[in-house]
């Protein structure tokens, strides 16, 4: 099989990269080792910035983001037994998040691959990549007992931390960054009417917590947690006497709770890798960074990745010009590291670090006190909540 670009993994990045580069009529192939239903059924974050919702809407995927999506201009954060809310949209001249499931994302897009008769090969085993480093690029798999070559232009790792990508590039030749957390995130997903219209970030002695939400019926809750805590471990009724615990006593009070549908603990860690680029193969989302979930940038940094990529493939075949590859390593990494830097800010501002104490702690409040009492503070955050413009520090 020949193709212009090989896409390697069909989640919301690699199947966003190949809508862009079918609207701009470059053909691209998806491989995904994993079946569509299993790739729809993984639980992952739901916070849109608008550089993700325009690029959906590029995309002519973005049309049941635009009916069913929570728009949100402020969040909520609880500390000290009070919540205080950063009006977001008011800091930032309108800017916003919008809510909406990051399997919603990947089935719209989905849906849109299968209605173009587009190629996206499911269940692919043994993939392996070849020949990046020169002219004529080749991807190789296992699919129904025979194995299948694809020879193309370009290779996009979209593959995940896990994945073959970056794992095919010699050590040498790549630096990685990481950082671990001490702590995880136990989540629930239930069908419950959320606890307020907007997310609430709580610091409490006890640790972190998040009330969030995938609709007006369907709310997603966290609690910190030990890393030596399992799942299975926490019964609803222990998770939702620990979250009830944390808040605050309207939370208390509004608080409604249900059978959880999905209950999970996330580790967190920071992570990136450089560069981006090796010859002709690009990475892009979590094959080459990886953010703690606090900031909700997981997501939206690999939307901007395949913004920064697939502008640059377009660029490459229109134009014949090969400036936009050269400079995509740097142009993402420069993002990655913004991100990177209010993520951890921000996980370490909100999360309860045993071995601080109680200093720790009344820091962790002072912080937040002037936070949500300076307007520079207050933008500071806002600003780089909703995402910055995609040519921020480019100039």
């Amino acid at each position: 099989m020949r193709t212009q670009v090989a896409i390697i993994g069909a989640g919301p990045a690699g199947l966003l990269l190949g809508q862009l580069l079918h609207r701009a009529g470059i053909a691209a192939v998806v491989l995904e080792r994993q079946s569509g239903d299993y790739v729809l059924g993984r639980i992952r974050a739901g916070l849109l910035e608008q550089v993700t919702t325009e690029l959906l809407i590029e995309a002519a995927a973005g049309a049941r983001l635009q009916r069913e999506g929570l728009t949100h201009g402020g969040l909520e954060l609880l500390f000290a037994g009070a919540r205080h809310r950063i009006d977001m949209a008011g800091l930032t001249g309108g800017r916003h998040v919008t809510v909406y499931g990051q399997t919603e994302m990947t089935r719209d897009l989905m849906d849109a691959r299968a209605a173009a008769g587009l190629t996206t090969v499911y269940e692919a085993a043994d993939v392996s990549i070849h020949d990046f480093d020169g002219s004529s690029p080749k991807v190789r798999y296992y699919k129904d007992g025979a194995e299948h070559e694809i020879t193309c232009d370009f290779i996009a790792g979209c593959d995940g931390y896990h994945g073959v990508c970056r794992a095919s590039v010699p050590a040498s030749a790549i630096r990685t960054y990481e950082k671990v957390y001490p702590f995880g995130w136990l989540g629930v997903l239930a069908d419950v009417p959320p606890l307020s219209d907007e997310l609430v970030y709580v610091n409490s002695e006890r640790g972190f917590a998040l009330c969030s939400m995938r609709s007006s019926t369907r709310s997603r809750y966290y609690l910190q947690c030990p890393l030596t805590d399992r799942a299975e471990d926490w019964s609803d009724q222990a998770f939702w006497g620990e979250l009830h615990k944390r808040l605050d006593p309207a939370g208390r009070e509004r608080l409604v709770t249900g059978p959880s549908i999905e209950k999970s603990i996330a580790p967190l860690r920071s992570f990136v890798a450089e560069p981006m680029r090796f010859g002709k193969l690009f990475l892009a989302g979590d094959a080459a960074h990886i953010v703690p979930p606090t900031g909700a940038k997981g997501l939206n940094l690999a939307s901007s990745d395949v913004k920064y990529l697939s502008a640059a493939l377009i660029e490459h075949y229109r134009d014949k010009s090969d400036a936009g590859l050269g400079t995509y390593s740097a142009k993402c990494l420069a993002r990655v590291w913004r991100a990177e830097r209010f993520s951890w800010w921000f996980t370490s501002l909100m999360h309860r670090f045993p071995e601080n104490g109680e200093f720790g702690q009344k820091i962790q409040e002072a912080e937040l006190g002037y936070l949500v009492n300076s307007r520079a503070a207050s933008l500071a955050m806002a600003e780089n909540y909703v995402g910055l413009p995609l040519d921020f520090g480019t100039s």
